[in-house]
């Protein structure tokens, strides 16, 4: 049952991430891979405020916390696509625009981390 949860939940976060894509392409442009940074810098924070939840609390269940990190935020975020996007942007002699992304994408998804603990924290009471 475990496994099959993964899975549907896994679904439901490529799902997600699909649609979070096709409406940042819509709205903010297709200069920059805004819908691959919003999908990683949410799961960054996501990842870490229902461990830290999780582990702080019982709240979370150890295998719910799985169905969500492993399933959920498994399909919802794209480091893959991410590291393709930057290194195309770099290939195709955009140096400045792929650079950013890389900075942008790594300190972004460091502090949605620090804010998911902090706020998991600030909730569970630790």
């Amino acid at each position: 049952m475990q496994v099959l949860l993964i899975g549907f939940a896994g679904g439901l976060g490529t799902l997600a991430r699909y649609f979070v894509g096709l409406w940042a392409g819509r709205t903010l442009g297709a200069a920059f891979p805004y819908g691959t940074f919003i999908v990683n810098v949410a799961g960054c924070f996501l990842i870490a405020f229902i461990s830290q939840l999780a582990l702080a609390t019982t709240l979370v269940s150890p295998s719910l916390r799985t169905v969500l990190t492993t399933g959920f935020m498994g399909g919802l975020t794209t480091y893959s696509s991410f590291n393709y996007e930057s290194t195309a942007l770099l290939r195709q002699g955009a140096v400045a625009t792929g650079s950013l992304n890389v900075v942008a994408t790594l300190v972004a998804c460091f502090v949605a981390g620090l804010l998911g603990i902090t706020l998991a924290r600030r909730l569970a009471g630790g």
